[in-house]
């Protein structure tokens, strides 16, 4: 019987790399692991997959009675609704603790580091299992999208030494390149529909009781958005009416001026306000230097709840 990888649901290049990358770690030390994902991949990861030729993850939703290890988060919200009905092996993950609890012992990475990627890497280092070039080069794009091409701040030295390590292992001159097209690719949004956009990366959070979705999107320049936000604000308000959500924000990321464009819709904007010391103007605010949803946005918003 298979034992399952499988990242959070709305999966990025990390969540679906990790599991590509995990998985083939766990089977050269003797598992018979299966890579397999909770939901459509982004253009992102669809580049980076083509670009070392990866295949894309087994689509799988429930997992009651099976084994997994999972990667990139352990937040229920954002798990297989059954997943506790699972046996949960492992853990890999850079986020803080979530809900997540298992009734049997379990293997556990978790470090403070820019991507689960880079963690996986410190595993093969420790295990002593050598990476394949096509992995490597997946997971050199994961650990860059997740930090932005170094620009995020939870980009560790840690982070930077996985990716040169990976780099040379994927025979990959200039990775910084490569992470600029892969960003290009992220930034091309014209003929995307509003549903897919606000989906792309996105994350509900239970805050003491009232339920929080933050979704971001990030590219190289942000008027590709100018003539997009009114469709962007109608289809945030179906998902939180939908999903009966306290609020909604969307963060438009400019990676090259290095700021967010904060869209909300709340049911107190009061609170999305005092978290960031700014007042909104139409819903929205310009918030200078946030890249992270991870540091930047979530540690600023749960006290207020």
């Amino acid at each position: 019987m298979s034992i399952y990888t499988l990242g959070h649901t709305n999966p990025d290049s990390d969540s679906i790399v990790g599991a590509i990358s995990l998985a083939y770690l766990k089977r050269e030390l003797g598992e018979d692991v299966v890579a397999a994902r909770q939901g459509e991949i982004s253009p992102e990861t669809k580049f980076i997959l083509e670009k070392f030729g990866g295949e894309v993850p087994l689509l799988k939703t429930s997992y009651a009675g099976e084994k997994v290890y999972i990667v990139d988060t352990t937040d229920l919200a954002i798990l297989p609704k059954d997943i506790l009905e699972a046996t949960v092996l492992g853990v890999v993950d850079h986020h803080k603790l979530g809900d997540l609890t298992t009734s049997t012992p379990l293997e556990c990475w978790i470090r403070p580091v820019g991507c689960s990627n880079t963690i996986i890497k410190e595993m093969y280092d420790f295990h002593g299992v050598k990476i394949p070039q096509d992995i490597a080069g997946m997971m050199m794009c994961a650990i860059l999208s997740d930090t932005v091409i170094f620009k995020s701040p939870t980009c560790t030295k840690t982070d930077t030494k996985a990716v040169k390590e990976l780099a040379k292992i994927a025979g990959v001159e200039d990775f910084k390149a490569l992470g600029m097209e892969m960003f290009l690719v992220k930034s091309a949004v014209e003929g995307t529909s509003a549903k897919e956009l606000v989906a792309r990366d996105y994350k509900e959070f239970d805050m003491g009781g009232s339920k929080v979705g933050v979704g971001q999107l990030e590219v190289v320049d942000l008027s590709v958005f100018d003539d997009k936000k009114e469709m962007l604000f109608e289809e945030m308000k179906r998902v939180k009416d939908e999903s009966g959500l306290h609020s909604v924000i969307l963060l438009l990321t400019d990676i090259m001026t290095e700021g967010s464009q904060l869209l909300t819709l709340s049911n107190d904007s009061s609170k999305i306000e005092k978290a960031f010391g700014k007042k909104l103007e139409n819903n929205e605010v310009w918030l200078e230097g946030v890249l992270s949803r991870k540091k930047q946005i979530i540690p600023f918003l749960q006290p207020l709840f």
